[in-house]
């Protein structure tokens, strides 16, 4: 199998690569109106220069160094999780991990009913076609699941076989599961939306315990981050067509840490504003990432919000959690206001996201001054923010900022502007 991978490179070395190949240079900006107060130190690092003084504006004026501070009424950021505190989504890296490892406590009875469990029968997009050029659907694909998981069971040691995980793997059984589970968990999100497909790909957690989960996901987190950033194509076998065919599939693997905002976390504790991370991945996987001192963003568990499942004890079930909203899109709003605004009486001063998942919470709450934008030249609602932050560039107090980056390598741009993995061009809108 043919991967393009790109090579892994310091955080400073990357950017200045990228800016001397590139030859990028910062829009004309207007100076913010009010310079930062000399007490604030945030480290300048690949933040395009307007957003660094924006951000050290508004710490200094609502920070602890300000006299109008007031301890009983702290502020606070929200920051989404994936592709905006770190480059590439932690609970897609997962699945791949959990497939990869078969890290699976299902039966082929539990698994043949939760790859089907509330997706709605019948054929995906149109874009969802096997090599043939017929759409694919869900009993096709799950028939063929079925029967990969049924001999991976009976096979794999960690499971009910004797078969070592490198043997197992080498089957063609296993390159037809690998790749119709990541093309069935992208053609459920793409066809049905996340509000079937986010439940959907966390109930393969089911049977594990909670701290199960947990070392998992630092072993997927560990294992991503010593990756190179690579759009890898999973097809499966030509002598194995089942009933949908043979498809090809694509899974962005690797993962980077973003520096830029551990240290804006860290910036904006020291002068006592509080950090929150909203998240559309598994509460639980996030947190491991965002509260272990080794990746640097030292959130406290609880300021952790994200999906959550139902528990047998410490035991997960294939249930999303009764009464907690899906932490996407309104969700995640609904939430904020929820667990936070309801015990504070204010909403946050600082939003950052990149996705549509986050459009409301960016532009939902009088209180924040700044929703800050990852750019990921996205459209649709995002990129309506977007737009609104390209069209303030020269503005004073804009409510919206674009940061830019290279995905090449994961690493930020001091601009606005991104450069798309496999481009050479920067571009500040999609």
């Amino acid at each position: 199998m043919k991967q393009t991978s790109a090579p892994r490179r310091g955080f400073l070395q990357g950017m200045l690569a990228t800016a001397a190949g590139a030859g990028l240079a910062a829009p004309a900006l207007a100076k913010p109106a009010a310079p930062a107060a000399a007490s604030v130190f945030l480290d300048p690092a690949k933040w395009s220069p307007r957003n660094h003084a924006l951000l050290t504006s508004i710490i200094a004026k609502h920070g602890n160094t300000s006299k109008t501070y007031n301890p009983k009424r702290r502020p606070y950021a929200v920051f989404d999780w994936d592709n905006t505190s770190i480059m590439n989504d932690c609970e897609e890296a997962l699945l791949m991990y959990q497939i990869n490892h078969l890290a699976f406590k299902l039966s082929p009875a539990e698994f043949s009913a939760i790859i089907r469990q509330n997706v709605p029968a019948g054929p995906f997009a149109a874009d969802f076609k096997n090599s043939a050029g017929k759409i694919v659907d869900l009993e096709s694909i799950c028939a063929d699941l079925d029967s990969d998981y049924a001999f991976l069971h009976a096979n794999f040691k960690g499971m009910a076989g004797s078969k070592s995980l490198e043997e197992v793997t080498a089957t063609e059984q296993f390159q037809d599961f690998r790749a119709k589970l990541y093309f069935l968990y992208e053609a459920v999100n793409d066809t049905h939306g996340v509000n079937v497909g986010y439940p959907w790909v966390i109930y393969f957690f089911t049977n594990m315990t909670m701290q199960e989960v947990t070392r998992l996901a630092e072993a997927s987190h560990d294992a991503n981050l010593g990756m190179g950033l690579a759009k890898t194509k999973y097809t499966s076998p030509a002598s194995l067509p089942g009933k949908a065919g043979v498809i090809t599939t694509t899974h962005f693997a690797g993962i980077r840490l973003c520096t830029e905002i551990g240290t804006l976390m860290n910036t904006f504790r020291q002068h006592g504003i509080d950090v929150y991370v909203s998240t559309a991945s598994l509460e639980d996987v996030v947190a491991v990432f965002a509260t272990l001192p080794k990746y640097g963003y030292h959130v406290a568990r609880e300021n952790v919000l994200g999906l959550r499942l139902e528990q047998d004890g410490d035991v997960i079930k294939n249930a999303y959690r009764k009464n907690w909203p899906l932490n996407w899109g309104p969700g995640k709003s609904v939430v904020i206001r929820q667990e936070l605004i309801a015990k504070k009486g204010y909403g946050p001063l600082f939003v950052a996201g990149d996705s549509d998942g986050d459009y409301d919470m960016l532009r939902d709450f009088p209180d924040t001054e700044l929703g800050l934008i990852v750019n990921r030249l996205k459209k649709g609602k995002i990129g309506e923010l977007s737009k609104a932050a390209a069209d303030s560039l020269k503005a004073e107090k804009p409510r919206f900022a674009l940061q830019g980056r290279f995905e090449q390598t994961g690493n930020w741009l001091p601009v606005e502007t991104t450069i798309k993995y496999g481009k050479s061009a920067d571009a500040l809108l999609g």
